[in-house]
């Protein structure tokens, strides 16, 4: 069978020299726990019998490359130590709190960076893939931020990690419309996920079915806002942080049931095939081709930049694949040094996390040694692929900028901080190969 190809394109794009389309306020904002990798192996035996998929799951837990995940909780928060997980209902209430507690502190930090009035923002994009309540999320941040509720607003749904950027690629394309009308557009980006409360679910899968599902030992919480300028009107009072060049939308054909997140009376399940990071590092090549062939301003005497020319924004949704993408485009850990780091520090915070790795980017030990030029890039549920090629502002960031609240530092840690990171680049890591079986990872002890 023939590799899947890429289909429903952004095609024949060709964006002009200078849009005008600024970010000028990013932040992310972290929960202040964090879940080691024992610590599913505690919540585990605590309310499980071991089995094979059990001791699969755990044993790969500890070779993620992960070494901590962001968490609203501890492992003895009450909503994971119930008799039975638990329901819809309570995931539900517990998101409209905790989420909406962390996506207005994100809110506030990027509101406070752009430092414009309140009244001038004129839309709101959101997204979420951890709750589906109506009205959404979103209606309830706008009210605590005290935004004009007459502001526009968007809720995205079902493109899961890559809602993010599908976020702000959304906004780009709003401000650039206002631009056309000749109209201001301040645009406030939200994503919000809350997945750790989803272990005992999982941990049913695990246990029942005997299915040896890894989102478990991936996924962690948090929410990222940024503010989306036109340049119309009013001048932004601190400039960008990124100008905003252009972007991508991509969907891999034939390839919808590789990724997603399903709805479950306990909460919701991730799918994830063994195709993934395949179909990852097999397709971003030519879709960044397509990308930097559409921004004339970034060709350099008629050809085109290389990978290596660029800063990358990579969501990193798990170590093969960012060392997949790494790979197929013959780039080095340096220029994916953000997304290792957020990965390392924090896990997969889904939609959130891209806007947190472009923020870690701009701190002054990564402005020292990075490029110029930033491409961002995200796969969704579909699979939806998402680009934005970007080039820094001025603005860098110092001290706590993702929004620690436990004192932990932004940098590298110390066995870090010299640019290797213990992502697992060939499939191995410490004597363990992670391989995939029937669509579902299995692991060989060597």
């Amino acid at each position: 069978m023939s590799p899947p190809t890429v289909s429903h394109t952004t095609g024949g794009e060709r964006f002009e020299d200078d849009l005008q389309l600024s970010i000028v306020g990013l932040a992310s904002e972290y929960p202040p726990f964090h879940l080691v990798p024992e610590d599913l192996d505690t919540l585990a035996k605590r309310h499980y019998p071991e089995s094979t998929a059990l001791s699969k799951v755990i044993s790969i837990n500890r070779f993620t490359g992960i070494e901590s995940r962001s968490a609203i909780g501890d492992v003895n928060h009450p909503i994971v130590n119930q008799a039975q997980p638990p329901s819809i209902k309570q995931l539900n209430e517990l998101f409209m709190n905790e989420g909406v507690k962390l996506s207005v502190n994100a809110c506030r930090k990027a509101l406070a960076e752009w430092g414009g009035d309140l009244q001038d923002i004129t839309h709101v994009i959101s997204t979420t893939c951890t709750n589906s309540a109506n009205p959404g999320y979103d209606h309830f941040v706008i009210k605590e931020l005290g935004i004009n509720r007459n502001a526009e607003k968007i809720l995205l749904a079902g493109i899961g990690c890559s809602g993010g950027m599908a976020a702000m690629r959304t906004a780009a394309n709003i401000a650039l419309g206002a631009s056309y009308r000749r109209k201001p557009a301040r645009v406030l980006v939200l994503a919000c996920e809350i997945s750790s409360v989803f272990a005992r679910s999982e941990l049913e899968s695990i246990h029942h079915n005997q299915e040896v599902r890894i989102g478990i030992c991936l996924f962690s919480d948090a929410a990222s806002a940024c503010v989306i300028s036109n340049g119309v009107g009013k001048s932004d009072a601190h400039g960008p942080v990124y100008n905003i060049l252009g972007w991508r939308h991509e969907v891999i054909e034939d390839s919808d049931v590789d990724l997603g997140f399903d709805v479950d009376p306990l909460g919701w399940k991730v799918i994830l095939s063994h195709r993934v990071p395949t179909l990852a590092s097999k397709n971003v090549q030519p879709a960044f081709t397509e990308l930097i062939k559409s921004i004339p301003r970034l060709h350099r005497d008629g050809a085109l930049p290389l990978a290596t020319d660029f800063d990358w924004a990579l969501h990193p949704g798990g170590s093969v694949i960012i060392t997949g993408v790494q790979s197929a485009m013959a780039i080095q850990e340096q220029h994916l040094r953000a997304s290792y780091e957020v990965y390392m520090e924090h896990g997969n915070s889904s939609s959130a996390t891209v806007m947190s790795v472009m923020n870690r980017l701009r701190q002054p030990m990564h402005v020292e040694i990075g490029k110029e030029d930033v491409v961002a890039c995200a796969f969704g549920p579909g699979i939806n692929m998402e680009f934005m090629a970007l080039k820094r502002g001025q603005k860098v960031t110092s001290g706590l900028s993702n929004g620690h609240s436990n004192g932990r530092s932004n940098g590298c840690s110390n066995e870090h901080s010299n640019g290797h990171y213990n992502g697992q680049s060939n499939g191995h890591s410490n004597g363990v190969t992670v391989e995939w079986q029937n669509g579902l990872p299995a692991e060989e002890l060597d």
